[in-house]
């Protein structure tokens, strides 16, 4: 049986207000980095992918597929080759990052090349963590390879997909990230007042979250500072360790 958890996601729109999407939205699992197909829509860096940019952790399908769009119509895109996703460099052994927003049991996670099992790992059925990393040899498999990562659950017919571009032998480390700047603009400079400025009355929207700090619970719309960048919330939850804004949680954190 398919789990799904009702919230809005929150997109930015022209003018900075941010814009509900209402209804059920599936929220699951996906490989956040090196940043899978999904991933690279979220973050706007491959552009027109559809629905698939507001839920990236929502690709599941039935087991046993080899298909990036694990076989859902609406994420099809996700297996159009002609779309030349871009390959990240990486060296010989890399470690790919899962991000649940959903921590179903899982049966394992299992990493393939066209029909070549790469590496296996074993759920022991049981609930995992917020983040997951599997570190994974592939120095038989160098070039320019797309993986396939699969996520079986233990308790349902159903697995999701994430196919992630690589460089193998490219570079080194788990691959690369689009840059998140360090530092932000300084503020300009406003002369001194000659007394304290009247509070300013609400204006009902939704207020600064201040510096991302896990453990805190964060509202739809509420913003962050992280690593001198500024994300806004794309649904309600309380921050775990591993799920930092720039750490391509793309279902909980939109760069701005």
């Amino acid at each position: 049986m398919r789990r799904s958890v009702a919230y809005p996601l929150a997109a930015v729109a022209a003018v900075g207000a941010p814009l509900l999407v209402a209804g059920p939205a599936s929220a699951h699992g996906y490989v956040s980095a090196p940043a899978s197909r999904q991933a690279l829509c979220a973050a706007g860096a491959v552009p027109d992918c559809g629905p698939i940019r507001f839920e990236p952790q929502s690709v599941e399908g039935a087991k046993g597929q080899r298909r990036c769009d694990g076989g859902v119509s609406r994420f099809s895109v996700l297996s159009d080759e002609s779309r030349k996703w871009p390959a990240q460099s990486v060296g010989t052994t890399v470690t790919f990052r899962w991000v649940f927003t959903a921590r179903h049991r899982t049966s394992d996670w299992t990493y393939y090349i066209g029909n070549t099992k790469v590496a296996t790992f074993d759920g022991g059925n049981q609930q995992p963590g917020a983040v997951v990393t599997h570190k994974v040899d592939l120095r038989k498999f160098p070039g320019r390879r797309t993986v396939l990562a699969v996520w079986n659950i233990g308790d349902t017919a159903n697995a999701f997909y994430s196919c992630i571009d690589l460089n193998v032998g490219g570079g080194t480390g788990g691959g690369s990230q689009p840059s998140t700047p360090t530092t932000e603009p300084a503020p300009p400079t406003k002369k001194p007042s000659p007394r304290p400025a009247a509070p300013k009355p609400s204006t009902g929207k939704p207020a600064a979250g201040g510096t991302w700090k896990a453990g805190k619970a964060y509202r739809t719309g509420d913003v962050v500072a992280f690593n001198g960048a500024r994300y806004r919330c794309r649904q309600s939850h309380t921050a775990l360790p591993g799920w930092e804004p720039s750490q391509y949680t793309l279902a909980l954190w939109l760069p701005l």
